[in-house]
């Protein structure tokens, strides 16, 4: 089991009462004997009574996006997430909507001395986060809801793709932290979204995204990630069924979407890299 999370609990907190916690290798407790039972893994779920977690992506999905990121295809998005990061020696990175910890383990990597949180909905994406990284623990929640974080626990707080719950982003995120949001461009992937039923980009998605935030994080930092991949047809089936086009289209109709495609094929990776900070 993994001894990442009893390093960080202290940055974590009871989602029954908000008291501190602490972690031994079999649970989590707080201070007012709240417990919750670690997973095999070595992650845990933090939810309030009652509540269930929403809807995650598939274990298909996971298993589709390990083996696209593990083959390297997004390497250059993840050194320009590092990059944004803060120089500092030492401190702790919650990855909200980390999936199965890929980009946060090579943020890691390239900051040795920090230590990580990876927070997703999805059970089987937290199991997989414990497993990517020594110093990355991995908790189960709800990333709509109050995060089981402490006030001020993230020293540096990262969202790729992911869902962004920007009241909550601006209590956990330290004074001087920063908050590091990778988003796609308008011509993500644009060669292969009507051949494998890929999403479109919304317009205006960076002004989105800062109505979102709110007024309590302030733009300091741009970086716009373009490069081109040649798929071959495994890997393009790999992209398609990792993201939301897994749910709309059946696995029979992606692999004629991609049989459809020359092999290999070029797809433009288009991606946004912002930094904030708290106002």
């Amino acid at each position: 089991m993994s001894d990442a999370l009893p390093a960080v609990a202290g940055r974590l907190r009871c989602p029954h009462c908000g008291a501190p916690v602490t972690a031994d290798a079999r649970e989590v407790v707080c201070e007012s004997g709240h417990r919750y039972d670690r997973a095999r893994g070595g992650g845990v779920t933090l939810l309030p009574p009652g509540s269930e977690l929403p809807p995650g992506d598939t274990p298909a999905m996971l298993e589709a996006r390990d083996a696209f990121l593990g083959a390297g295809h997004y390497a250059p998005l993840t050194s320009a997430i590092a990059d944004a990061l803060p120089a500092s020696p030492s401190g702790c990175l919650i990855d909200a909507g980390a999936g199965t910890g890929h980009h946060t383990a090579g943020v890691l990597d390239a900051h040795p001395g920090w230590d990580g949180i990876a927070l997703d909905a999805s059970r089987t994406a937290t199991r997989r986060a414990a497993r990517a990284h020594p110093r990355l623990a991995a908790v189960t929640c709800d990333l709509t809801r109050p995060l089981p974080v402490r006030d001020g626990a993230a020293d540096a707080l990262l969202s790729v793709f992911s869902p962004r719950n920007g009241e909550e982003f601006a209590r956990v995120l330290a004074p001087g932290g920063v908050l590091v949001v990778a988003s796609a461009a308008d011509d993500h992937l644009a060669e292969a979204r009507d051949p494998l039923g890929l999403l479109g980009v919304q317009p205006d998605k960076r002004a989105r995204l800062h109505a979102r935030l709110g007024d309590a994080f302030a733009p300091v930092a741009l970086t716009h990630v373009r490069f081109q991949l040649q798929l071959e047809h495994d890997a393009l089936l790999q992209l398609a069924g990792m993201g939301p086009a897994a749910f709309h289209w059946s696995p029979e109709d992606l692999a004629a979407g991609a049989a459809s495609l020359p092999s290999p094929f070029t797809v433009t990776v288009s991606v946004t890299v912002e930094a904030f900070s708290r106002r």
